[in-house]
């Protein structure tokens, strides 16, 4: 957008984060819990509100904003930001008109995408992959996700689920549970809370959290180390396919389970290596830079180069 700041938005099933962008700089951040509980219209309320104190705070700045752009989990349709699906982390979240409905609040023009798509808009545009045109984006925490840019767009593909990277069959997956239903897929070994379950399959003590299980992989106990070795080896597989496949200038790879650091990466990028062909290695595989302020980057990015009156909602392109 023309020298505007743009408000962003990054809704969670647990946190909204929302901030002001002016170019990449994100500033005036306000963070609130997503009532996800109560429903839809109190997340958009809730989202509403955030924007509003933002949008008021750079009013009285000299510096008012003149759109907002949101990265919102669930299945987001290009153009008219509908929320074509989502899981039970936001009950009530799919059929909603995203930016309509905020637009009818805040009388602000509104642009809707998936958050990891989000996240890797901002990361190619000041992140890890700044200066490329095509790059692929990996999140690997409680799920495992992808943000495909191709040319400097997003790749959403025809039913606008394009990256549901953590839903590759997988064959160290084999016969494990995935969060979708299915079984043998990425999710289901590589993920942090699979981390966790294979620990205690191999017999692990009881540990609370993916981070309390570093912490005991890093007392030596060789249960736990294994378990990050083994999610890591079938990352890196993934990524050297998907490599192959995609051919992008850089990998990106972000989320919770990158701070396991030499429990972890030493095992992702032996495979991915291993399992790419000749043409396409060094393709580099990059630590993603922005952290959580990628997504609000990239939902700003939604309005780069593109004028609009305050309450006109254009189509993304």
């Amino acid at each position: 957008m023309s020298g505007a700041p743009v408000i962003a938005v990054d809704v969670g099933g647990t946190k909204i984060r929302a901030g002001l962008v002016a170019g990449h700089t994100v500033s005036r951040v306000h963070t609130a819990a997503t009532p996800a509980s109560e429903g839809a219209r109190a997340v958009l309320d809730r989202v509403a509100g955030l924007i509003t104190a933002i949008a008021s705070a750079a009013a009285r700045g000299g510096n008012p904003a003149r759109a907002v752009g949101v990265g919102s989990a669930g299945v987001i349709a290009p153009g008219s930001g509908v929320v074509l699906s989502a899981t039970d982390a936001l009950p009530g979240w799919a059929g909603t008109r995203l930016a309509d409905e905020l637009t009818r609040r805040t009388d602000l023009a509104v642009r809707a995408v998936n958050d990891v798509h989000a996240h890797a808009l901002g990361e190619a545009a000041a992140g890890a992959a700044r200066g490329t045109r095509d790059c692929l984006l990996v999140a690997a925490g409680t799920g495992i996700g992808g943000g495909i840019i191709a040319n400097g767009r997003p790749v959403t593909g025809r039913h606008a689920a394009a990256g549901h990277i953590g839903h590759l069959p997988t064959a160290a997956a084999r016969g494990l549970p995935c969060p979708c239903g299915a079984t043998g897929h990425l999710e289901a070994i590589a993920s942090g809370p699979a981390v966790l379950a294979a620990y205690r399959r191999a017999g692990g003590a009881a540990a609370a959290s993916t981070r309390d299980l570093a912490g005991t992989a890093r007392g030596g106990d060789p249960v736990a180390v294994e378990a990050f070795a083994r999610a890591g080896r079938a990352l890196g597989r993934a990524l050297g396919g998907l490599a192959n496949v995609l051919s992008p200038e850089v990998i990106v790879l972000g989320g919770g389970l990158a701070g396991a650091g030499d429990l972890w990466w030493p095992h992702v990028r032996e495979a991915f290596e291993s399992e790419m062909i000749p043409a396409v290695r060094g393709v580099p595989l990059r630590t993603a830079l922005l952290g959580q302020d990628a997504a609000l980057v990239g939902a700003a990015s939604l309005w780069k180069d593109t004028e609009c009156s305050d309450t006109e909602t254009k189509e993304i392109p």
